[in-house]
């Protein structure tokens, strides 16, 4: 990353953050409340995710990944005890151990707003690709070419080029664009067995976090993508609170 850029990231990073904080401020009391009628337990959830790619090597004839791991923080979304059976698993998109007031949350992306710490720590950025568990990340990356690749010399961000574009597991909108493409993208040998699997919705996340990542190399472009992606955040996120 150019160092222009990574200087402008962390102003804008430090800058979006202290607003972020500001604004939602008088809404955290509220969403505390209403977890914890909801569903009584913690109100915050941490979770160690996998950063920016440190290194990528083969050793006894198997591809290593490592990244760099933090803990990010959320408001809690799902039952205190939703991994007790299943373990690290994506949530789906109907996942049963999602709260009601967690749905919420989620399609709001209002449950994300804890991260805004997580960027003043320096752990995150207001936009880059979502980082995923350490605990799944590298069967991804087995099963996904180049997964891996989206988090090389880039933070993971609390919204991104991916989050704005898709549905919240990665899941293509309906009558945009990118849809008219869903059958070269996914599932091209039409095997009913993989007709909508998770990998399918990841592969097409990885593509915009490619074209993101491909921005930083020169001011301009970084700037002009992402302020769009800050400017249009917010409408998405009212969008996907009012179900449309």
């Amino acid at each position: 990353m150019l160092r222009s850029v990574r200087f402008a990231k962390r102003a804008i990073d430090v800058a979006g953050a202290l607003v972020g904080l500001a604004v939602t401020a008088p809404l955290i009391p509220v969403i505390a409340a209403a977890i914890y009628v909801d569903s009584p337990g913690p109100i915050f959830y941490r979770q160690r995710r996998a950063g920016r790619l440190e290194d990528a090597r083969y050793e006894n004839g198997r591809r290593r990944f490592r990244f760099h791991e933090f803990h990010m923080h959320k408001f809690r979304t799902m039952r205190p005890d939703a991994e007790k059976l299943t373990g690290a698993v994506i949530a789906g998109k109907d996942d049963p151990r999602i709260t009601r007031v967690g749905r919420f949350l989620r399609k709001s992306r209002l449950d994300e707003v804890p991260q805004f710490w997580d960027v003043l720590r320096g752990e995150m950025s207001l936009v880059g690709p979502r980082p995923e568990r350490p605990e799944l990340i590298e069967n991804l990356a087995y099963a996904i070419p180049f997964f891996e690749e989206r988090m090389r010399d880039v933070k993971p961000g609390i919204t991104g080029l991916a989050q704005v574009s898709l549905g919240y597991t990665g899941e293509i909108p309906p009558g945009s664009e990118i849809a008219k493409l869903a059958e070269t993208l996914q599932n091209p040998y039409d095997l009913e067995e993989t007709r909508g699997n998770l990998a399918d919705d990841m592969r097409i996340k990885l593509l915009y976090d490619l074209a993101y990542t491909a921005s930083l190399e020169k001011l301009s472009t970084y700037l002009s993508t992402e302020l769009g992606i800050i400017v249009k955040t917010p409408l998405v996120m009212l969008k996907m609170a009012q179900g449309r």
